[in-house]
């Protein structure tokens, strides 16, 4: 016995009595879950990143003005502001903190040191980024396990090393220091640059008869400039910045760098009585020129460290 056919007009008058109740329920969608749930982690994210931008912004700030005040004002009223600019703490830090020569030395010594362990890094990448076989690839690792060594393990054998050559207490010993421990990083950094510049161009120099030096030189380097520039940035302001390498090797107050020298002036502090003011011009010594430089070539910086990121 069949029953009769149903007609579309039943079906939605049927579909329309139905309670909301007993109507199937559509699936949510997990995809739009998800996102909505990422969308609030990352506004948490943004939320927090900024705190900690506004945070340092505003230590910096304070930082700058309680150079500019005496002692007895800090410690009256710590959030107080100047009375004057007057520049007697900038100049009791530079002469009575030995300030001077600190910064002479620190600039000489990352200055050589960002150049040289940029100049040997460049070539060295250059070929390990052109050229794969099993020793390259032996290399490549080598210098990616050299990133996971910390000083603090080697600092003991680099004393004891540098002692024999009669190289400690000594810029040149600091020198082949700083750019034996930035080499790793440097190397694996430029390769990722090398790697991203198209090949088709050595190539045809390769055609033209240019050597491999000529082409590393006249056409790979220019184009890598971005990479390089990158890497001795970095160094510039890790070799300024550098304390407890510095502060094992050197002894002599005329070969201190400026992190070594605030350390001795901050001592000095302990026996002659606290000079807050100097010590805060001291601190502004050392931070602010690397502050200049990132504020300098910070978009460049952040442009070239994403630059290799696609190979």
């Amino acid at each position: 016995m069949t029953s009769a056919p149903v007609l579309p007009e039943e079906i939605t008058t049927q579909a329309l009595v139905t309670p909301p109740s007993n109507r199937p329920r559509r699936p949510r969608r997990r995809g739009a879950a998800i996102g909505h749930d990422r969308s609030i982690v990352r506004g948490i994210g943004l939320v927090l990143l900024w705190a900690f931008v506004v945070l340092n912004i505003a230590w910096m700030v304070w930082m700058v003005i309680q150079a500019f005040r005496d002692t007895r004002s800090i410690l009256s009223d710590p959030w107080g502001l100047p009375t004057s600019l007057d520049p007697t703490n900038f100049v009791t830090a530079w002469t009575v903190g030995d300030f001077a020569t600190a910064t002479l030395n620190s600039v000489v010594t990352t200055g050589v040191s960002s150049f040289l362990t940029v100049a040997i890094a460049a070539p060295a990448a250059y070929y390990l980024g052109r050229v794969e076989n099993r020793f390259t690839s032996s290399l490549t690792l080598y210098f990616v396990l050299g990133l996971g060594i910390p000083a603090q393990v080697i600092l003991i054998p680099l004393f004891v090393m540098l002692n024999e050559l009669y190289l400690t207490d000594s810029l040149i010993g600091l020198n082949l220091v700083y750019i034996g421990v930035s080499m790793p990083f440097t190397v694996f950094l430029l390769i990722a640059f090398f790697r991203s510049l198209p090949a088709e161009l050595e190539e045809a120099a390769a055609l033209d008869g240019t050597t491999a030096f000529g082409t590393f030189w006249r056409i790979t380097l220019p184009l890598a400039k971005g990479g390089i520039l990158t890497a001795f940035v970095l160094q510039v302001i890790s070799h300024w910045n550098e304390t407890l390498l510095a502060l094992t090797l050197l002894q002599s107050t005329d070969k201190y760098t400026l992190p070594v020298a605030l350390i001795s002036f901050i001592q000095q502090q302990t026996y002659s009585g606290a000079d807050w003011g100097g010590l805060f011009a001291g601190l502004c010594i050392v931070v602010l020129p690397m502050l200049a430089i990132y504020l300098w070539l910070g978009r460049r910086l952040t442009e070239g460290l994403t630059l290799g990121m696609g190979k």
